[in-house]
This record gives C-alpha cells, structure tokens and sequence, in this order.
C-alpha cells in the first residue's frame, strides 16, 4: 500500500501486442507526468532515488465487434512483464475496465484502432464507464505526449450516436482546454469544424430545455438535463448557428419583457453567448442586474457572463471595476481577471492588468 500512499502522482500501464510471440502481451508501467520537460528531469535528478513502481491490479478483457470476453485480472509488479493472453485476429484488448484503478492505460496503435473501431460500429458493446474513460484517457495520454494528437480526435468520432452523460462529460472536459490551445492557431476552422460536426446530430435531438406556464423547468431525468445542458455547451461555445440564435432570442426576451424566463440550467450558457454575440446595451443590461440581484449564485453568473464580450474595451473597464472592493467583492476579483484571460480578446488584457496591479491586487 506504501507505493500507493508515499509515492508522487500514479501510474500509467502501456499494453503492447508481442510481434514475436503470438498470444502474448508485454505490459509496462511507468510514472505519469504531464510535463515533458518534468518527466526528462526527473529522469536525470531522482530516477535513482525514487523507484517508481506500483503493485497494480490491472482488470482486462479481450473483445470483438459483437463479444466481449469475461474480465481477468493481471497483477503487475515490475517495469515490464510477459503475460499470455488468447487474442484473436481482430480482437482488441481494453484494461482497467470501468475505471476502477486509479491509474492510466495506453496501448499500441494497432489496438486503438481498433478500439476506435468499435466505438464506431457498436459503441454499446462497451459500458458507459469504459466509454468514457477511454476517452479520458486518450486526451490525457495525447496531452502528456505519450499518444499521437489524432488518436483522441478519432475516437470521438463516434459521439454523434453517443446517448450518455459520461462519455459526453470526457469529451467536452478535455475538448475545452484543447480548444484553447487551438484558437489561435491557422488552421484553427478545421478543428472547430470537426467538433460542431460531432455536436450537431445529439444537439438536434435533444433540443432546449423548457418551462412550465409557472415558469418552472419541465423535468426530464436527471442524466438527459446533464447530458442536454453539455450538448448545448459545446454547441454554443463552438459556434452552432442555431444555439446562438436561441441564446440570442432568451436574451433579447428578458430585456423586453425584463422576465427572466430563460430555464435556470443553462442561464450561464445563454448569459454568456448573448453577450459575446450582442451589443454593448446587453453587456449594460448583465451589469444593472448584476447590481440589482440579491442571489448569491445568479450574481456570480452574471458576473463571470460580463468577461464573455467580444468588445475589448468592455473588457478592459470591467478589470478596472473589479479593483473597486464596493462594485466588486475581493473574493471575487480574482474571478474577473481568470475569466478574462480564458476569453481569446481577452487574454493579452488580463496577462497586463495582473502586471500592471500586482500591488493592488497583491494587497487585496
């Protein structure tokens, strides 16, 4: 138990198919690390101190596009080990099944490709849970530099006949902070492109949220309104026409009518869209009811939704506001300035704010 509770961070298992060998397995395991440059080091500084091995219990089953074989457990104790294993031709293998290890698995590319195969041609031949770890996987292996870039983007391929939360969750988890990287990029288009391709179908299908004639929300079950409100996330952030359209149409209504009758789940959504897409008398219009609101929970909506705008002057005179401990609460300015460097117009205006006022801010 001490490897588990006295060594740094976890383990990643890499199951490689033996080319020498048939019906064997070479397993490998090593220390993960998203840094690159930490993980060279490390190797030069305390690889010999610190002997990164874990007992794992690594569960595995052995599938095919109809059939999945019964769960085996292999117990891995060394850096690398041999282990026999019936595999036919065509079958994939998949480890840590319903991720009920706290560690990471890669494999060859011959056995991703197949994986993505399958996800493909019959996702339900795997559970919910392996779903999604798979893809939570694949992006971190990808980001960590142990897994080519394409693999991830190609196993969500399938997403557009995905009906679950979770595989959903993973997906959209990994995608923002990609996208972030991404944006500013030449070929940024293709990327973006890709993703609202994936979104579209599941989009569609699932629609908006609506409310009562008391202006409650028509309930659905618990995982559709996750699953709903993830959909329309991504939809929105990456530029479907028709979700910014409806965002639009909420927004637009409530100035209006000043009756907020946009569904309660995804008011962050709608609130933030409509202010990047609208002019600056809604950007005015979230700042009057960001003084107004009394609600603790409404009042931080509202204020993250002003870092949304477009406009970089906006951006600029809400940083400036936020110094100001009466318009804008000390625990709270440091949201601002996060939320501003997370927007693409707003990026290079937080990095020379937080310079600019480290003292002030420093003193907060």
């Amino acid at each position: 138990m001490d490897q588990w509770t006295l060594q740094m961070g976890y383990p990643v298992i890499t199951i490689l198919g033996n080319s020498t060998a048939e019906n064997r397995i070479i397993i490998t395991q090593q220390h993960f690390i998203y840094d690159i440059s930490a993980k060279t080091q490390m190797k030069k500084t305390i690889a010999l101190i610190l002997n990164y091995l874990w007992q794992i219990p690594l569960t595995i089953v052995v599938g095919n596009r109809s059939h999945v074989s019964s769960e085996a457990i292999i117990w891995v104790s060394n850096k690398s080990e041999h282990h026999k294993i019936t595999l036919d031709k065509g079958s994939w293998l998949l480890g840590n099944i319903n991720q009920t290890g706290y560690f990471r698995v890669n494999y060859d590319l011959r056995n991703w490709r197949l994986l993505i195969d399958q996800l493909i041609r019959n996702h339900e031949v795997l559970s919910v849970s392996n779903r999604a770890g798979l893809i939570d996987d694949a992006f971190s292996l990808a980001r960590a530099g142990y897994l080519p870039q394409h693999i991830p983007l190609e196993i969500i391929r399938y997403l557009s006949e995905e009906k679950d939360f979770l595989p959903w969750h993973a997906a959209s988890r990994a995608l923002y902070p990609l996208d972030k990287l991404l944006d500013r990029m030449e070929k940024y288009n293709v990327f973006n492109e890709y993703i609202l391709k994936q979104v579209a179908t599941t989009y569609i299908k699932l629609g908006w949220p609506k409310n009562n004639f008391n202006g409650s929300l028509v309930q659905a079950s618990y995982q559709h309104e996750e699953l709903r409100r993830e959909v329309i996330m991504l939809a929105c952030s990456f530029g479907n026409k028709h979700c910014h359209q409806q965002a639009s149409t909420l927004i637009s209504d409530w100035i209006s009518s000043n009756r907020n009758r946009i569904p309660l789940n995804v008011r962050d959504i709608v609130y933030c869209t409509g202010v990047s897409l609208l002019d600056e008398d809604v950007w005015e219009f979230i700042w009057m009811k960001f003084h107004s609101t009394t609600a603790v929970s409404e009042k931080k909506i509202l204020l993250e939704a002003l870092t949304c705008s477009d406009d970089r002057n906006l951006l600029n005179r809400l940083l400036n506001l936020s110094l100001n401990s009466e318009v804008v609460l000390d625990q709270d300015a440091i949201d601002v300035i996060i939320h501003v460097a997370r927007n693409p117009h707003g990026r290079d205006l937080a990095w020379k704010f937080f310079r600019d006022k480290w003292k002030i801010l420093n003193t907060r």
